[in-house]
């Protein structure tokens, strides 16, 4: 018996023009805000889009940017989000706007984007007849360990090898960062688990997929994401995607691949390494760990011609150690755990 989904192909024929809206889950942004929405309006007059702005409660003066954009600018629409977290940011806008549009581009404010971003996404939408169309993520940073932290995550040590961290040609895909969903299959599957503060798109995408709709990775266009600045800024986003992904394994029952197994192990090592006290041998494992991500990070300062690039070893361990613990967490605290799935 074959119990797969069946492959339900988009109703939309690839010469309808896509109707859009822009949405941007928003918190604390004042000093990114008023640009983004700057650089998003060329795309939202051409393709006749409104940009909803959904904050969830700034108190760093964001809000009074956001009034004095909206008097100036009838695109834009500010949705105040109670919940705060970014899928309920996107949750409220479709429940509350989608039913004028085909398909909602999510925005984060915290990155940088082409001038025709939403164009391309509109244009492979319509080309390919994706459910969802999702992009690659290219990561650079400013400060110095902002850099490293950019060189750990665009490197495969540090993403795993994650298609959409590679910045892939275009091919259908089971996850990538999220940009433009079509309305209908993000309400048919109930959108957003509002119960996820991190790894809600990977998350949805499993439904997604679950269901039978499809999800391309474009090569047209993509987004510039800059990282934490800091050690402690790293370790608790990293913590942070570590329990999500827990959370999603347990939800949905689902095996983790072999790119999360292996930083899901560290934590464990690092356990076996306090056995060296009574048998050295048993930190050889963490230890190993240790020297491969180090080797790795005078690989990648050879390779940028940049000696500096040595601290991505450093992001790179931060990374691993972060996300395994967060893992752990979940995993093993049954009053954290996500909900199964039915």
């Amino acid at each position: 018996m074959n119990c797969e989904a069946p492959i339900i192909v988009s109703k939309a024929e690839p010469a309808t023009r896509l109707r859009a809206m822009v949405v941007i889950p928003c918190l604390n942004e004042a000093a990114h805000i008023g640009r983004l929405i700057e650089r998003l309006d060329g795309a939202a007059i051409r393709q006749d889009m409104r940009i909803i702005v959904a904050d969830g409660g700034s108190t760093d003066g964001t809000l009074d940017i956001l009034a004095r954009i909206a008097r100036e600018n009838p695109r834009v629409v500010i949705l105040r989000n109670r919940r705060k977290l970014q899928g309920a940011a996107i949750n409220l806008a479709v429940r509350e706007l989608g039913d004028a549009v085909d398909c909602v581009i999510r925005v984060d404010a915290h990155a940088d984007y082409p001038d025709d971003f939403c164009d391309r996404l509109i244009e492979e939408a319509a080309a390919t007849g994706a459910d969802s169309v999702v992009v690659s993520m290219i990561t650079e940073g400013r400060s110095l360990f902002q850099r490293a932290a950019a060189m750990a995550q665009n490197s495969k040590l540090g993403n795993g090898g994650s298609k959409h961290r590679e910045g892939a040609k275009g091919q259908w895909v089971d996850h990538g960062h999220h940009a433009l969903m079509r309305i209908e299959p993000f309400r048919a599957v109930g959108g957003y688990d509002e119960t996820f503060g991190h790894n809600e798109d990977a998350e949805l995408d499993h439904r997604l997929r679950t269901a039978g709709y499809r999800i391309w990775l474009t090569g047209k266009t993509r987004m510039i994401y800059y990282p934490r600045d800091t050690v402690t800024g790293l370790f608790r986003q990293y913590l942070n995607y570590g329990q999500g992904r827990a959370r999603n394994i347990l939800k949905h029952r689902a095996m983790p691949k072999l790119r999360q197994t292996l930083p899901a192990m560290i934590l464990p090592l690092a356990a076996g390494a306090l056995l060296a006290l009574f048998r050295w041998w048993a930190a050889v494992p963490f230890s190993l760990w240790v020297v491969i991500c180090l080797g790795y990070g005078v690989v990648l300062g050879i390779g940028h011609r940049d000696p500096r690039a040595f601290l991505a070893s450093i992001a790179i361990m931060v990374m691993h150690f972060a996300w395994s613990v967060g893992f752990w967490l979940q995993m093993l605290n049954p009053r954290r755990r996500g909900k199964r799935s039915p």
